[in-house]
This record gives C-alpha cells, structure tokens and sequence, in this order.
C-alpha cells in the first residue's frame, strides 16, 4: 500500500541502460551519511566501488530493480535486489535527499516486498548501519528485524565483512530481515 504523501510517484522497472541514473540518485542520497560523518571516497576503481556497480547492474540486467519518479518522469529513488544465499537482498535502496520522508522509500519497500511475497519468497534480506536514528528504525517500522551474524547464511556473511573492510564504523552494519506476513 503506497503511503499517503508518495501517491503521486510514479513506478517503472529498471532498464539495463538505467545504471548511471541509480548512481547518480545514491551519490545524492548519501550526503546524508556525510551529515552523520561516515565519509567514503573510494575511486571508482577501487573494488568496493566496482563491486557495488557490479551489483547494481546485475540487478538492473535480471528486472529486479523498481524506479520511483515524479508525475514528469524524473527519478526521484530506487530499490535493487539481488540474491544472498538464493533468498531476495536489497542491494541498495535510495532516495534522492530533496524527496526523502516523502514515503518514497516505504512505497520502494513495500512493492518490493509486495512482489517477492506474490512469489512466495521466504523473508527480503538486507545490510545496514544500525547506529543511525534514521536507518535502522526506517527498516524496523517497515518490518525488518535484525539478525544475529551467526544466523545468517555464508553469503550473507562474507557481504557483511567485505562491508566491514571497506565502509566506515565496520562494527555498526548488520543484517536484518523481513519475513511474509
């Protein structure tokens, strides 16, 4: 159910061609972690930086990846799923900061999981800060759970610590997961 204030988004699949655009929509959503002091500035040749492209694309290529934009066509947020031990992971879920608390990303999230749930997925999965008073409780009130490191499958795992090698405060990501209703 798209939240009150997103309903004039649009949605669309993402299109192979669409990689610069989810880059360009991260790049701008990620002022908010340089506000909180976690700073990342990796050349694009730097294998964390090619890792995450890598998955973006993939997501892009395989039809698992939802645009949101406004009623004239600009994009304004994304979501990316990939897979992490053969169950649904979000790659990487931004929103533009002049359109963040606008119900953009509840709507990403909520039709992501909406889809995965018609194709009766066992839970959506994805990695996070937990130290954040915006990222952590966002996921919770959208239904996720955290979930012991121990808990998670190998894939799962080495994502956290490639993570944990390459992002600032390493000891702040986990996992956390959304099971069916």
């Amino acid at each position: 159910m798209t939240p009150e204030f997103a309903r004039d988004i649009l949605f669309r699949a993402g299109d192979p061609e669409d990689l610069a655009t989810l880059l360009e929509i991260d790049l701008d959503a990620s002022v908010l972690f340089e506000r909180a002091g976690l700073f990342l500035d990796l050349p694009e040749t730097h294998e964390f930086s090619v890792s995450e492209r890598r998955s973006l694309q993939a997501s892009l290529d395989a039809g698992r990846a939802l645009i949101a934009m406004d009623l004239r066509g600009h994009p304004l947020g994304f979501i990316a799923l990939g897979l992490r031990d053969g169950l649904p992971y979000i790659e990487q879920i931004s929103v533009r900061v002049s359109h963040m608390q606008r119900g953009i990303g509840t709507a990403l999230l909520d039709t992501a999981f909406h889809s995965l749930a018609a194709r009766r997925a066992a839970a959506l999965w994805l990695t996070t800060y937990d130290h954040l008073p915006w990222n952590r409780a966002f996921y919770e009130r959208n239904g996720f759970i955290p979930v012991p490191e121990k808990d998670c499958g190998p894939d799962l795992r080495a994502d956290l610590d490639f993570q944990r090698r390459w992002l600032p405060l390493p000891a702040q990501r986990v996992a956390m997961r959304r099971a069916p209703a």
